[in-house]
């Protein structure tokens, strides 16, 4: 695929063009030499490359050095053919490969300046111009290696900000997914004990609808609290997440309200006991509630698998530490 010329570097090539050949015609009647069609063919060359440096850095320049040397050889003095020749090292040197361009810099002094024109005995350099013309290639060299890494450090701070954004979008990924997890399991939860005893309590009213109607009755008034209570939690869990600090804005359950935990186990027609030992003080909001969570899932495995049992519920509170038991007995039936 050939390579795209932007209109920019054709605009800088026409305007190297034109000063080159301007100021190449009026340098060389200054030094009383005519120029042939290939002296002016050899100061468009420099030009025409420049329009395309981007692509070929490498090769831009090495075309420069020639064209320039050439004009130089061939006795018509110096001038503004080393205008090309400069922007195409400043693009290849910061562009290009370090190895494949910095050398070309000596190969292009000994070839326009010295010692290669004393040798041909062309019109050269003075020693003093020559040093000069080093020192301006020193400086040359300084700016392309500052502009490159100039760019190397402006490269590597983008890519620690896209790093940096990566991330950021990791944590809030990870974020979200722990988010969901948690209601995940504060739906199951909320919703787990309540829809056990739901069930329960629903077979024991289907199987005693047609023979017995006043006990169905009660089971079906425990399904009734169960399912406004869990209504309930529900709606509280959605205020919380809604609430911008995350904070619960209705009442949760509490170790601390034994008779409540308990309540649904009872009226599914599990007899219940309650007990607690030692001093008594505030719990840290997890540690309550996840202890609220076990009494009441221990309760509804018994509803569940041993309905109708007795069970007794013991809380103990120590200086390092908190303790639950749920023991149950067999069911009546």
């Amino acid at each position: 695929m050939a390579a795209r010329v932007r209109p920019r570097d054709l605009g800088i090539a026409a305007v190297l063009a034109v000063v080159q050949l301007v100021g190449g015609h009026f340098a060389a009647r200054n030094l009383g030499v005519e120029l042939s069609p290939l002296g002016y063919g050899l100061l468009v060359v420099g030009p025409a490359l420049v329009a395309v440096r981007r692509p070929y850095p490498v090769p831009v320049l090495v075309g420069a050095i020639a064209a320039a040397a050439s004009f130089v050889l061939l006795g018509y003095g110096y001038g503004p053919i080393f205008l090309s020749l400069v922007v195409a090292f400043l693009n290849a040197g910061v562009n290009g490969s370090r190895a494949r361009s910095y050398p070309l810099v000596p190969l292009g002094y000994a070839l326009t300046v010295w010692p290669v024109p004393t040798l041909m005995h062309v019109k050269s350099a003075s020693w003093w111009q020559a040093v000069g013309l080093a020192s301006w290639l020193a400086v040359l060299v300084g700016i392309a290696e500052g502009v490159r890494q100039r760019r190397a450090v402006v490269q590597a701070r983008q890519e620690r900000a896209v790093a940096a954004r990566r991330q950021e979008q990791e944590r809030r990924r990870s974020q979200a997914s722990a988010e969901r997890l948690a209601i995940a399991r504060e739906l199951h939860d909320v919703l787990g004990h309540s829809l056990s005893l739901i069930n329960v309590q629903a077979a024991v009213a289907l199987e005693l609808l047609p023979r017995k109607p006043e006990q169905a009755a009660t089971a079906l008034v425990a399904i009734r609290d169960a399912s406004r209570d869990a209504l309930g939690e529900v709606h509280t869990l959605l205020k919380s997440i809604r609430a911008a600090d995350g904070a619960p804005t209705g009442p949760v359950p509490s170790v601390t309200d034994l008779d409540v935990l308990v309540h649904h186990a009872r009226a599914a027609g599990v007899d219940v006991d309650t007990a607690v030992t030692g001093a008594v003080r505030k719990l840290p909001s997890l540690v309550d509630g996840a202890a609220a969570r076990i009494v009441r899932e221990a309760l509804t495995n018994v509803v569940r698998h041993a309905p109708g049992a007795r069970a007794a519920v013991t809380v103990g509170y120590s200086p390092t530490g908190l303790s639950i038991r749920v023991d149950n007995g067999p069911s009546p039936g």
